[in-house]
């Protein structure tokens, strides 16, 4: 007759408290191997978020190109629109692209309040390129390009200083001598070890039309995905070469050092991944070895059991069971014990670290997935054992 639930349940833990020993040994082995997996998965948890924040704090990933100045070169050999319109029609997988003019440190003024900021002349889709948002007013229209309109963005920080109402939108100031009205207010990015001095950034053609320079000094090119970046950046010093043949050049991808951090941290991670799929597996033939020592010391209670009506249906479950339940019960405590390791590191060395429960659902899921497949052949083996010849090994 077969067992019920409820009483095949109460069987496996009576025999899981019987033999502490073996299922003490049973649940270390999961332990162990869900450990390392658990700690795999939270390490790079932790590395993709810490790569996000520090991509964050960057303007959006791009190629940052120009031309390396050569004594006696004269504006033709500068770059200029036309140099934009070049590189937008050869390049496949850009997002945006934009030049801009360096045009330096601007004395600022507005009512009683001064400042220093970096001016900028910059194309339309500067902010787009740099991925920046607006967090106040807009951007420069066309009608702004086309008519010449004294018009500035400023970032946060020049905002904050100079109009201490935060109502900057609207007002004018001056900037070397010359009015302008504030349209838009973008996010201030902070350079490393370097206080922030303010950003204003105006239309190109005011710029040329103060200078007559039709020149700009950068130009940037942001492609469709960051995956593309390195393939990109070559495409780019291709082009480059082509377009100015016999002259130096430099291209600066803004987020190289942040990319060779995140190979790395793939890389370690994929290596710890290496060492949780061992450790899993240790831990499977450790759980397999216990199992068939298991049903080698219990074959006169399985032969008794299958003469008082036990199933091989019943006495597989009861084996499977058990093998499940210290997976369990030893796949828990792993999780636990790295999730409170994983908030003392991450305390100690301020990383960013939040208990997934995804993650932690894949390990748990893992080690059950070992577990019961480890104790299959034992189980089956057991439940396939001559109730007679059983009794008689007794």
């Amino acid at each position: 007759m077969s067992l019920s639930p409820v009483e095949l349940l109460i069987l496996t833990f009576d025999s899981l408290r019987s033999n502490p020993l073996r299922s003490a040994l049973t649940a270390l082995g999961v332990f162990m191997g869900v450990a390392a997996v658990s700690a795999t998965l939270q390490v790079g948890s932790i590395s993709r978020i810490v790569i996000a924040q520090r991509l964050a704090e960057r303007d959006a990933p791009q190629i940052m190109v120009g031309l390396n100045w050569q004594a006696g070169s004269d504006l033709s050999a500068q770059m200029s629109l036309a140099d934009l319109e070049f590189f937008r029609q050869r390049l496949s997988g850009l997002r945006a692209s934009s030049g801009a003019a360096w045009v330096g440190s601007a004395e600022t003024v507005f009512q009683t309040e001064e400042a220093s900021p970096q001016m900028m002349a910059v194309t339309p889709d500067f902010l787009l390129t740099l991925g920046r948002p607006l967090e106040a007013g807009r951007f420069f229209t066309a009608a702004d390009f086309a008519n010449y309109r004294p018009v500035v963005a400023i970032d946060r920080f020049l905002a904050d200083k100079l109009f201490k109402d935060g109502q900057a939108v609207g007002q004018r100031l001056y900037a070397n001598d010359r009015p302008y009205v504030v349209v838009g207010v973008v996010p201030t990015k902070m350079q490393e070890n370097a206080p922030p001095e303010g950003q204003l950034l105006v239309p190109l053609p005011i710029y040329s039309s103060l200078t007559g320079s039709r020149a700009v000094d950068t130009i940037q090119l942001r492609p469709r995905r960051i995956e593309d970046l390195e393939a990109f950046g070559n495409r780019v010093q291709q082009l480059l070469a082509q377009r100015f043949p016999g002259r130096t050049y430099w291209a600066w991808n803004n987020v190289e050092d942040i990319i060779q951090q995140q190979k790395i941290m793939q890389l370690a991670s994929q290596a710890l991944t290496v060492v949780g799929a061992i450790s899993l597996l240790v831990g499977g033939v450790g759980i397999a070895n216990i199992t068939i020592a298991s049903v080698i010391e219990r074959t006169p209670e399985i032969g008794l059991r299958r003469a008082l009506g036990a199933t091989q249906q019943d006495i597989m479950a009861q084996f499977i069971l058990e093998v499940a339940l210290l997976s369990l019960i030893g796949g828990t405590i792993a999780i636990g014990t790295v999730h409170g390791i994983a908030i003392a590191v991450a305390d100690t060395f301020n990383l960013p670290y939040q208990f997934e429960p995804s993650t932690a659902s894949l390990a748990l899921a893992s080690a059950l997935l070992v577990g019961m497949g480890a104790g299959f052949i034992p189980a089956l083996r057991a439940s396939q054992l001559d109730p007679v010849k059983a009794l008689r090994s007794e």
